[in-house]
C-alpha cells in the first residue's frame, strides 16, 4: 500500500522545480494511499489538491491548509465528512463515489463560508429521501450541488421543510449505520477465516509449496533414488498444477458476488497485489542465469567476440609494419570505462564490462602497442607493431633474375632449409648452449675513402684546358 512520503511529493512537483514548501498544486491520484498525512506540514501554500482514486478512509491532517481552494477526494473509502473546518479558503469539494452514509456530517461544512460547490454523487447518502433538501437547507452558502445550480426558490422550500426532512434523514442514517456494522462484522469474520486457512496450509506444506508425509521414510533406497531422479519432473508438474489452481482461484474470486464496501475495495486491491507478487516470483524463477561469455575455447584458441556490438575496422599498415584497430566506442563515454588488453595473437577491449575480442592475422608486440581516443569521433585506436622487421623499400628496385634449372634447385633447397628451421620440441628438448656465444666477433670495418685518380700528363687522352682551375 502507498504512503505519502517526501520523495513522492517531490516527484509530483516537477512543475515547481521539486520545491515542496511553496507548492500550490499537487496531484497524488492513483497512488493507493490509505492515510492522509504530512501534507499540512510540508505544503502550507497548497491551493489545489488532487487525491482521487485512492484508499483514504478518513479526512485528516488538512486543517492547516488555509489557502486550499479545491480538494478532490473522489473514489476513496471516506464514510464521514470531518476535519475541514480549518480550510478557510475552500470553495470546491469533490467527494464523488465514496461511502458517506452519515449525511448529518455535512453540518461541519457550515464553517467553510466560501464553499460554493459540493459533489456527493455515488454515495449511499444520496439514496436517502430528502437528501438534496437537507443539504441545501444545511449549507446555505452553497451555489452548486452535484453539478446542479441551487435556485433561490429551492432553498426557501428546503428551509421550510427542514424539520421534517431532518427527522427523516436521522431515521435513515440509523438504519444505514446498523447495516454497516453488520457488514463490518461479516468482513472481519471472512478475513479471519482466510487467515486461519492460510496458516493451516502453511503448516501442512513445505517451503516450496509441496506436501510432505512420512511414507518416504519406509521406502527402500532404490525407490528413493528413483524419486530423486524424477524430482525435476514432479516439481514441474507441481508448478503447472499450482498455476492451474491459482487461475481457478482467481476466476472464483472475480465471479464471487460481493457488496460494494470499503472492505471489499481493500480486499480486491490486496488480491491484485498478491497476484502481482506471485507473477513476479514466477517470472524470476523463469529467468535463466546467463552463462558467462566464452572468450577462449577449450583447446586454447581465442574467439572473436563483439558483445557491445560496436563497429570496428582492422587495418594493416605495411609502411610502419603494424596493425591498427579502430573501434567505434561511444563518443561521450568516459575513458575509465574502457580496458584494453593486447596479446600476441589477439586484442581484447572491455567496454563497460562487455568484452570485444578480435583474433589478429599476424603476431604483434604487446609491449610496444599503444591505444588512444580520437578527439573528434571518440573512437578507440589501438596501434600494434608486428613481430619481425620486414623491409619493403627494396622490393621496387630489385632486379629480375632469369629462372634456370640451377636456380630452381637452389630455391627448392632454400625452402627445405626454411622448413627445417621450425623448432620440433620432441627432437630439441634443450637449447644448444655451446653456440650461444660466437667464436669470432665480426668487428666493423672502417670504410676507407677511395683514392682520387688524378690524370697525368702522359695520358694520351689528357687535354690541358687553361680555363679549368687546377685541382687541389
Amino acid at each position: 500500500m502507498g504512503r505519502i512520503t517526501e520523495d513522492l511529493i517531490r516527484r509530483n512537483a516537477e512543475h515547481n522545480d521539486c520545491i515542496i514548501f511553496s507548492l500550490e498544486e499537487l496531484s497524488l491520484h492513483q497512488q493507493e494511499i490509505e492515510r492522509l498525512e504530512h501534507i499540512d506540514r510540508w505544503c502550507r501554500d497548497l491551493k489545489i489538491l488532487y487525491l482521487q482514486n485512492n484508499l483514504i478512509g478518513k479526512i485528516e491532517n488538512v486543517s492547516k491548509l488555509k489557502k486550499l481552494e479545491y480538494l478532490n477526494l473522489a473514489l476513496n473509502n471516506i464514510e464521514k465528512i470531518e476535519n475541514l473546518e480549518g480550510c478557510e479558503g475552500l470553495t470546491k469539494l469533490d467527494l464523488t463515489v465514496n461511502f458517506i452514509g452519515e449525511l448529518s456530517s455535512v453540518k461541519t461544512l457550515q464553517h467553510n463560508i466560501h464553499l460554493k460547490e459540493l459533489f456527493l454523487m455515488g454515495n449511499p447518502c444520496t439514496d436517502f429521501d430528502g437528501y438534496r433538501q437537507f443539504v441545501v437547507a444545511t449549507l446555505q452558502q452553497l451555489k452548486w450541488l452535484d453539478g446542479k445550480e441551487i435556485e433561490r426558490s429551492e432553498r426557501i422550500q428546503a428551509l421550510q421543510d427542514f424539520p421534517a426532512v431532518e427527522q427523516q434523514i436521522r431515521e435513515q442514517e440509523k438504519a444505514y449505520c446498523l447495516k454497516r456494522a453488520k457488514d463490518k462484522e461479516e468482513a472481519q469474520r471472512k478475513l479471519q477465516e482466510e487467515e486461519n486457512e492460510g496458516e493451516r496450509e502453511g503448516r501442512h506444506t513445505g517451503f516450496d509449496g509441496r506436501w510432505y508425509t512420512d511414507i518416504s521414510a519406509t521406502l527402500p533406497s532404490s525407490e528413493e533414488s528413483k524419486d530423486d531422479i524424477q524430482a525435476p519432473e514432479i516439481q514441474e508438474g507441481g508448478c503447472k498444477k499450482k498455476k492451474l489452481d491459482n487461475g481457478e482461484d482467481d476466476l472464483e474470486f472475480w465471479n464471487k458476488p460481493s457488496l460494494y464496501t470499503p472492505e471489499s475495495r481493500l480486499e480486491t486491491l490486496r488480491h491484485m497485489e498478491k497476484q502481482r507478487k506471485d507473477q513476479e516470483k514466477l517470472s524470476e524463477k523463469k529467468k535463466k542465469v546467463k552463462p558467462p561469455r566464452v572468450l577462449i575455447s577449450e583447446n586454447g584458441r581465442a574467439l572473436n567476440v563483439n558483445e557491445p556490438k560496436l563497429d570496428f575496422s582492422l587495418r594493416d599498415d605495411e609502411k610502419r609494419n603494424q596493425l591498427v584497430l579502430d573501434l567505434a566506442v561511444y563518443r561521450y563515454m568516459d575513458t575509465s570505462l574502457i580496458d584494453v588488453d593486447v596479446q600476441p595473437t589477439y586484442v581484447r577491449v572491455m567496454v563497460k564490462g562487455k568484452p570485444f575480442q578480435l583474433v589478429l592475422p599476424a603476431e604483434v608486440k604487446p609491449d610496444s602497442s599503444s591505444a588512444k581516443r580520437a578527439q573528434t569521433t571518440g573512437h578507440l585506436v589501438v596501434y600494434m607493431p608486428k613481430v619481425g622487421e620486414i623491409i619493403t623499400g627494396c622490393q621496387g628496385t630489385s632486379k629480375p633474375v632469369k629462372s634456370t634449372p640451377d636456380s630452381s634447385r637452389e630455391q627448392a633447397n632454400k625452402s627445405q632449409q626454411m622448413e627445417r628451421l621450425e623448432v620440433d620440441p620432441s627432437k630439441h628438448a634443450f637449447p644448444d648452449v655451446a653456440n650461444i656465444v660466437q667464436a669470432k666477433k665480426h668487428t666493423p670495418r672502417r670504410v676507407q675513402a677511395e683514392p682520387k685518380i688524378i690524370p697525368s700528363e702522359e695520358d694520351p687522352d689528357f687535354e690541358d684546358n687553361p680555363e679549368v682551375p687546377p685541382l687541389i
